[in-house]
């Protein structure tokens, strides 16, 4: 075996003194890095000075509410929901989508908007927007910044079978001077 021309190196070799000055400097590092911590995250934004967040109140459930559709021996049923707050008074409100419990056909559908009473448990319907006596079905329904948009489903004519609407258009409601106001977006209207 040939010897190396480098003779070793005194520094190569590791002894206890080694490891303590590792271990004193890493210990120093961890200690420095806790004091150094940023404050903590949270997902709350914080009030800026002089407002004050009032706490965010429950919408309002249909389950709550006794809707005004004749069914007859059947129930009346909530087939949609969404909740928002439509009038920009910081409270939100429901939309609920309900028709009657029908085993057969397709039973026309109301849309009707509620609000939360002075006294949480009481609930209100302040809005019809789709009347069960137009014949509508809703589909694609959503709340979104502020509107009530729905695809409505309907019939030409009388002769029309309930179980087939031939028409369809986009629906789009807003709230503006007091009373919510209904638009098509782009006037879309299909048969």
């Amino acid at each position: 075996m040939q010897q190396s021309a480098i003779p070793e190196l005194a520094h190569t070799h590791t002894r206890p003194i080694h490891w303590l000055a590792t271990a004193t400097a890493v210990a120093g590092v961890v200690a420095l890095s806790s004091l150094l911590q940023p404050d903590s995250a949270t997902a709350a934004q914080t009030p800026s000075q002089g407002t004050r967040s009032a706490p965010v109140a429950a919408p309002p459930a249909p389950e709550d509410v006794d809707f005004p559709l004749e069914c007859g021996p059947v129930q009346a049923v909530v087939e949609q929901k969404a909740s928002g707050d439509l009038d920009g008074d910081g409270r939100p409100e429901t939309v609920a989508v309900v028709h009657c419990d029908a085993g057969i056909s397709t039973p026309p559908d109301g849309v009707y908007v509620l609000t939360q009473g002075e006294d949480a448990s009481q609930v209100r319907i302040v809005a019809t927007l789709v009347d069960p006596k137009d014949r509508f079905t809703v589909s694609d329904f959503a709340v979104r910044d502020g509107a009530v948009l729905a695809t409505l489903l309907g019939y030409s004519s009388d002769d029309v079978p309930t179980c087939c609407p031939d028409t369809k258009e986009n629906a789009k409601w807003q709230w503006k001077n007091g009373a919510f106001v209904r638009s098509s977006p782009a006037d879309a209207r299909s048969v």
